[in-house]
């Protein structure tokens, strides 16, 4: 009897052990499988991002081309051969500042098919719009007038390498200026910066305080000047200003895309100075570009006025 009651519990213990092998095998399915699919996932993710910046980088340069071609080719590289790209809705224009891009892959599942489950669809998707630059921090806290901006470019936007001289208003020999020969007197473009930097946050819309005379302000050190050297910046654009002095303001306008390659101020503040901007003359030079941007610290907007330089960001 007692020899009969082992062999009973024997089996009632391998039934057992068989059953819970379903459980257990279906608890792998959920860890495993449910883990490889949010690597997926995150894959996908990564590769929808990378396709549509550069879908939204093209059409923000003003030619969208194949973006479905472009998407792919960007989802390939970043996913794999098996992962596909679409683009959500209408094609893109560079008038439309958005769009949206899918992916999708089939994952093949390890455990989950002795559940019945062979394989799952993973899907990600990324939208990123475009526009004009309506507010960030510029790199140099120095503004030029629409007037003086439309004088350069002739009034239509930048393009090719034509190299600009941007004088102070001193010297601009313009109309664009008062009879004291600045904008306001006593003013030279020249910003009040944040605190201990050489920087200047603005907003299209907003009234910019001036820092009063010819001498770049205290907060700036040659080292401001050279990390601008040879780089495309943002420069802020006013179209109205007023008052004298340090109570002296300009109202932004925008902000235009310029490629610096020489610049003279009062003091130590002098590089590639072989042109016109030496000696006594106050100026930058270099030339107004088509510039695209891929920077989460400025913001833009599809309303904001275009002078050369476009931002772009993942919006979705």
């Amino acid at each position: 009897m007692p020899r009969l009651s082992t062999d009973r519990e024997r089996g009632a213990v391998s039934v057992t052990v068989a059953l819970l092998s379903v459980v257990l095998i279906g608890f792998a399915a959920i860890s495993v499988d449910v883990a490889a699919l949010w690597a997926e996932r995150q894959k996908l993710q990564t590769a929808a991002d990378a396709a549509v910046l550069a879908v939204a980088q093209d059409c923000a340069g003003g030619a969208c081309g194949d973006a479905a071609a472009t998407a792919r080719t960007l989802t390939v590289a970043n996913a794999g051969s098996e992962a596909q790209a679409a683009i959500v809705g209408t094609a893109p224009t560079p008038a439309t500042g958005s769009v949206t891009v899918d992916t999708t892959s089939i994952r093949d599942h390890w455990f989950a098919p002795v559940l019945g489950i062979d394989e799952s669809t993973v899907t990600a998707r990324a939208t990123a719009s475009w526009g004009a630059p309506s507010g960030g921090t510029a790199v140099l806290p120095l503004a030029f007038s629409w007037c003086e901006f439309q004088a350069q470019t002739g009034g239509g936007l930048p393009s090719g390498t034509t190299e600009r001289t941007i004088f102070f208003t001193k010297s601009s020999g313009t109309s664009c200026t008062g009879p004291s020969g600045n904008m306001v007197p006593g003013g030279f473009g020249w910003l009040t910066v944040n605190a201990a930097s050489c920087q200047t946050r603005s907003s299209i819309g907003q009234v910019l305080w001036s820092e009063p005379g010819e001498a770049v302000p205290s907060g700036c050190s040659t080292s401001d000047f050279e990390e601008v050297q040879d780089q495309t910046v943002l420069l802020p654009i006013y179209d109205q200003s007023g008052d004298t002095g340090s109570n002296a303001w300009y109202r932004l306008y925008g902000y235009a895309a310029f490629r610096i390659t020489g610049y003279h101020f009062v003091g130590q503040y002098s590089w590639s100075a072989a042109g016109t901007c030496k000696g006594s003359v106050r100026c930058i030079q270099g030339y107004f570009t088509q510039f695209v941007e891929l920077d989460d610290a400025l913001a833009y907007g599809v309303g904001a006025p275009r002078m050369g330089a476009t931002i772009v960001g993942l919006s979705g």
